[in-house]
């Protein structure tokens, strides 16, 4: 067997290539107008905003880890460059009580992970995979990227965090599909979540399960990111409180 089949989370398959899946058309980049924002549940109180040309700056840092989708397939040993998530909580820091992030992206489309996941060593706000920029319909110019968890919590078109000190469902969580999304415990629907998980634990507890990859975390996504690895909703492109122009 292969060692990256040795390694796959229950019911994953390796596909040929890296699919393209999310839900409405793919947005177009504007670097003038273009910012990221991190509001909600700040130490101060304030939102927190930085231009296309001050997010490039950022330091980053490269991960390499799994893709794992919902809708069953794997893609191997991607190589990650971005700015880790981490780096916000110290440049925007979060109210000591907040316990959740809404991550929001281009026309509202919204999901939630739990602190924890967010301050991850391998959650990265993505620009580059495997040495070259996304593609407008992987992401680009940004998308988060959590490996550990099925991949629509990997959000394309990343424009906001919202620290939350309650968890609230994103947009397919709100559709009937898992809040936390542990492709090595199959956390694919709502029905099959526990309360005190979806409360908090922390995913680096399972970082080091994959057989023959110590201290890697598992990757991202129902039968469908297909539309779902990070899809996103249609017609809302107004206010800040979703996607955060």
């Amino acid at each position: 067997m292969d060692s990256h089949e040795e390694r796959l989370p229950p019911g994953q398959y390796i596909p040929r290539g890296w699919p393209v899946l999310h839900y409405g058309p793919v947005p177009k980049f504007k670097p003038k107008t273009w910012d990221f924002r991190v509001f909600g549940a700040t130490e101060s109180g304030e939102e927190h905003r930085w231009s296309w040309a001050e997010f490039e700056r950022l330091p980053t840092v490269e991960v390499t880890a799994d893709f794992h989708c919902v809708t069953k397939f794997t893609v191997p040993g991607n190589r990650w460059r971005g700015v880790p998530a981490a780096a916000f909580l110290e440049l925007a820091p979060p109210d000591p009580d907040a316990t959740h992030v809404m991550v929001w992206a281009e026309y509202g489309y919204s999901a939630n992970i739990r602190m924890a996941d967010f301050m991850a060593d391998t959650t990265l706000f993505v620009t580059h995979r495997n040495g070259e920029r996304l593609s407008p319909d992987h992401g680009f110019p940004v998308r988060l990227v959590v490996p550990h968890l099925y991949a629509w919590k990997s959000v394309k078109w990343t424009r906001a965090a919202e620290y939350m000190v309650k968890d609230r469902r994103g947009f397919w969580e709100e559709r009937g599909y898992h809040a936390v999304a542990d492709p090595w415990h199959e956390q694919r629907y709502s029905y099959q979540e526990d309360a005190l998980e979806s409360e908090g634990e922390d995913p680096r507890r399972h970082a080091g399960e994959r057989p023959g990859q110590p201290g890697s975390e598992p990757g991202p996504e129902r039968g469908r990111e297909d539309g779902r690895e990070d899809g996103r909703e249609d017609g809302r492109e107004d206010g800040r409180e979703v996607a955060g122009r």
